[in-house]
């Protein structure tokens, strides 16, 4: 009270940040949230999915069986998102004989969850990666970027996806200090990376473009992409499947043995392969112990409207475009096929969701769009993903015969997709692409996976002040 009295920012920062640390560890242990579907299915619906707009509206895929006995491989790929997925179907493609096991079903997690946004570049902006790598490797994980999201493209043409696939990604500053920074990237990227498909917007534009007044200004960038996430997995899966993959759902790997080649284990099987891809991401767990220091599992969160009308949903979205704020912790949202509004909004660091999920991310969405304080929420879901310490991905090798790819810290659609391809690529004796991925520094979360939760929610709770001074 003192603090805000006397409009002192250091003293509110202290109160501030006390009070959400306290109360954050404390959260983290009473039975005041339901318990993250990654540690129980009580909240999964008949359809083997958490509850989401997504999984009602998903698209059919043939039952896959649960691993019972001992089966052979060339490669046995762990986990069925982007990456399992992308990695066991450009290895087929190659003639190989691939196994997938996935802990629950394809798609189950961030996978099926997320925000649908198909974004270029890295996650961190390029005028960051210039200072941090170098003008020369900037441009050469530019370009991998624009690759990656043409991956994406690729996949949903070749293989006839019906996944809602839109263009266009608009960033909105939501501080006045954001648009100099919007405008120099856009510029840079125009001038010195040959990107015609990105252009500054101003603030005039960008109210007009989104029906909010809460932004500064915007950078629209047409050559990224979104869509319905888990229609995509589907859709890879079934073309995995197509190429002759073979796919085994409800088998969740207990842990491996490596020699020769490796032997991976679930509770009522085991698979022999030359070859293993580790896909786990945010549900590596305790798998395996060498990269899980790297990552940090955090959960996020979103809604969906009920169908809006033609008028107002163009309203909000004036050019159908999927839209994401510069806030540390952002926002983003988009419309749907059928015009609801799908908004993702807050996240937290502990094993459990919000107890409320359809009021904990309403005062996100209301915050932009007040005029929805009568809209109905149809749908609230959470999932969990993986994030680094500096928000790069984390690609490598832990063995000759054994790769990895995660920590791709919200950004994971195409990053994913295209780390399955640098994978199969390796694995195939082309290794150059995924040993530069391979070459960028993560650090480790400090104090390894015993400590790395309380670090998490001292810095995460640093920049959420941040973002609201």
């Amino acid at each position: 009270i003192y603090s805000v009295i006397n409009h002192d920012k250091r003293l509110l920062f202290n109160a501030y940040f006390t009070e959400l640390l306290i109360n954050s560890y404390f959260f983290r242990y009473l039975p005041l949230t339901t318990t993250n579907s990654q540690h129980s299915l009580s909240n999964t619906s008949d359809t083997g999915y958490t509850p989401s707009y997504y999984a009602s509206t998903a698209i059919p895929f043939a039952p896959s069986p649960a691993l019972a006995g001992q089966d052979n491989a060339d490669v046995c790929v762990i986990g069925g998102g982007y990456t399992g997925l992308s990695a066991a179907l450009h290895l087929a493609k190659q003639g190989l004989k691939v196994i997938l096991l996935e802990a629950e079903k394809v798609g189950w997690g961030a996978s099926g969850r997320n925000g649908g946004h198909v974004g270029v570049g890295q996650r961190v902006g390029q005028l960051t990666l210039e200072k941090k790598l170098g003008l020369e490797k900037s441009k050469q994980l530019w370009d991998l970027g624009l690759e990656a999201v043409d991956l994406v493209r690729h996949l949903i043409d070749e293989h006839q996806i019906g996944c809602d696939l839109k263009e266009g990604i608009l960033h909105v500053a939501a501080k006045a200090g954001d648009v100099e920074h919007l405008k120099l990237e856009s510029e840079r990227l125009r001038n010195h990376y040959g990107y015609e498909k990105i252009r500054f917007v101003e603030k005039a534009e960008v109210d007009s473009m989104v029906g909010s007044k809460k932004f500064h200004a915007g950078q629209l960038d047409l050559g990224s992409l979104h869509l319905h996430p888990l229609n995509f997995t589907l859709g890879v899966a079934a073309a995995a499947r197509k190429a002759g993959v073979k796919i085994y759902q409800q088998s969740r790997v207990t842990h491996y043995e490596t020699g020769q080649g490796v032997r991976v284990h679930t509770n009522a099987g085991s698979v022999n392969a030359k070859h293993l891809v580790l896909g786990c991401n945010g549900y590596l767990d305790k798998l395996e112990p060498k990269i899980a220091t790297k990552i940090m599992p955090i959960n996020n969160f979103v809604l969906a409207t009920e169908p809006l009308s033609e008028q107002l949903a163009r309203s909000l979205i004036r050019d159908d475009v999927a839209v994401q704020d510069s806030l540390f912790v952002i926002n983003y949202w988009k419309l749907s096929a059928d015009k609801r509004l799908i908004f993702g909004g807050g996240e937290n660091y502990s094993s459990k969701f919000p107890s409320d999920l359809k009021s904990f991310v309403r005062k996100y969405m209301l915050h932009v769009y007040p005029q929805l304080e009568d809209v109905r929420i149809d749908y609230a879901w959470g999932g969990t993903l993986a994030i680094t310490m500096n928000r790069m991905p984390h690609f490598g090798q832990l063995s000759p015969n054994i790769y990895f790819a995660q920590g791709y810290s919200g950004h994971g659609v195409a990053t994913a997709c295209f780390a399955g391809k640098l994978i199969a690529e390796a694995i195939s004796g082309k290794p150059e692409r995924l040993n530069l991925f391979a070459s960028l520094p993560v650090p480790g979360f400090p104090g390894g996976t015993l400590l790395r939760w309380p670090a998490l929610v001292a810095g995460m709770l640093f920049y959420s002040l941040r973002d609201k001074l």
